[in-house]
């Protein structure tokens, strides 16, 4: 049996959201196959274990008493020590479920591979550029993939009137105003004119000192998710009907406030294009593991966008990624078991690396 810490919390926006995906990945992890010891990081970034990990997850580490952890990066000895007593817990994998800044942007990624622990998703360079959208759209832009037009606003207090010129002139309205390093739409707004612009741009810089301004896309929404490390495949694609004018926090996280249609409705050109670019643009950013990408079709002419990719996604009830390989015949247990023989894999190859000159 695997002994296997899986990770929540952390020091993000979205700790809330890491909290019900953990709780969705730990109802799918096979119990036959995996010891998993839940390990929670909280608001302010102490590690801990729980001692009640199903209360932890539904009601937040608060609620629970909780015993002090620490990782060990010694990669002679990988696991954590705990308690009071500092007794040792092994560990054999790691399966982070943490969304959003110090989790999915490549900082607890380098800490595993100091520590020499194999772990779930993208690694160090695939989660940094995929958490940054300005870097992940620059890698779309060198390899070739379609997407909407965008600026990006940088250390600054607020937008000043030189900026509003350039997005004008260059976006026009509406136009989707985001921190550059965050997800969940955490901080996104949509911005019908000046006055909302100025305000959406003051909302994101409280969670970044990056902001990206993106031209609108007029159409439909489609996802879709991925699988694989060096042949990676791609589920079929689903699209979102949000109940509210975009695809916003509340959508995505409030039951009855969208509907997903699997597959979505597509022509089978169609179809194979969002296949195809969501397969190169998890390799643009050198993923491995798995990942959602989010795609615009375009209206009237049909055009498939790319939107951008996430590669710890949202694993709720009413999250994507899992509906998707679900409806592509892959059940939520081999899902989460094929994610661990990815990180597996990913890491002996790795191992197997030299680490001295020859010679």
């Amino acid at each position: 049996m695997l002994s296997l810490a899986l990770v929540f919390g952390g020091r993000s926006a979205e700790h809330e959201i890491s909290l019900a995906s953990a709780r969705f990945v730990l109802g799918a992890l096979d119990p036959e196959r995996f010891a998993v010891t839940a390990v929670g990081i909280t608001r302010a970034g102490a590690w801990v274990v729980p001692t009640d990990a199903q209360t932890a997850l539904h009601d937040g580490l608060e609620s629970v008493s909780c015993e002090p952890a620490w990782l060990l990066t010694d990669p002679r000895q990988p696991g954590l020590q705990v308690g009071t007593d500092e007794r040792f817990v092994p560990l054999d994998f790691v399966f982070p479920v943490l969304h959003g800044p110090f989790g999915e942007d490549g900082t607890i990624q380098g800490l595993l591979e100091m520590a020499g622990l194999p772990y779930a998703g993208a690694g160090v360079l695939g989660s940094a550029v995929g958490m940054d959208k300005e870097l992940m759209k620059a890698a779309f832009a060198q390899s070739g993939l379609p997407q909407v037009d965008y600026l990006v606003l940088r250390d600054i207090a607020g937008a000043g009137d030189e900026d509003v010129a350039r997005i004008e002139e260059a976006l026009g309205y509406p136009v989707f105003v985001k921190p550059v390093n965050l997800g969940s739409s955490v901080g996104m707004t949509k911005a019908h004119d000046r006055a909302e612009l100025l305000a959406a741009v003051d909302l994101a810089l409280r969670f970044d000192r990056k902001v990206i301004v993106e031209a609108h896309a007029a159409g439909r929404e489609l996802e879709c998710s991925v699988l694989g490390n060096e042949k990676p495949r791609a589920s079929l694609p689903g699209e979102i009907v949000p109940a509210n004018e975009y695809y916003d926090y509340e959508a995505k996280y409030t039951e009855g406030k969208m509907a997903f249609r699997i597959p979505a409705p597509l022509t089978a050109d169609q179809e194979r294009r969002v296949r195809e670019l969501a397969v190169q643009a998890f390799t643009a950013i050198d993923c491995c593991g798995y990942a959602r990408c989010d795609f615009f079709v375009a209206e009237p002419d049909g055009r498939v966008l790319v939107n951008e990719i996430n590669t710890i996604p949202g694993m709720t009830s009413m999250s994507a990624f899992p509906l998707l390989w679900e409806a592509s015949g892959v059940s939520n247990g081999e899902l989460m078991t094929r994610i661990v023989e990815l990180g597996l894999q990913r890491h002996e190859r790795r191992r197997k690396l030299m680490t001295t000159r020859l010679g």
